[in-house]
């Protein structure tokens, strides 16, 4: 299966549990790799046949900075879910990062794979 592949995709939220958090908006890093068959849009040299990257990431910046979740779990659930149902995606692995949620470490995450059944 090829991929294709975002990196770095940062989105400002309303995320969080704390008081704190639920009073600004932080930014939240993505890295996305997705199944997609690219021989088609390889053929054609169409990007109308390809996996769209830039339309992937502004419906998800759209999604991001209109949620209100608690978790970055449940972020990630819902922005995997948006890209297997509403892009030719077989399979994806998203990568949330929270930058400077915890001190010393750089950023705090999760890292799901999910695939169309």
């Amino acid at each position: 299966m090829d991929k294709v592949f975002i990196e770095g995709l940062t989105i400002d939220a309303l995320i969080g549990i704390y008081d704190w958090e639920r009073r600004i908006r932080q930014d939240l890093v993505f890295d996305l790799e997705m199944g997609f068959d690219n021989r088609r849009p390889a053929a054609s040299d169409d990007i109308a046949h390809t996996l769209n990257y830039k339309a992937v990431s502004k419906r998800l910046e759209q999604f991001v900075r209109e949620s209100e979740f608690g978790l970055v779990e449940t972020l990630a659930e819902r922005c995997a879910q948006i890209v297997l149902d509403e892009f030719d995606v077989k399979w994806l692995r998203l990568k949330l990062s929270k930058p400077g949620a915890v001190r010393g470490a750089r950023a705090v995450g999760v890292i799901i794979e999910r695939s169309r059944d």
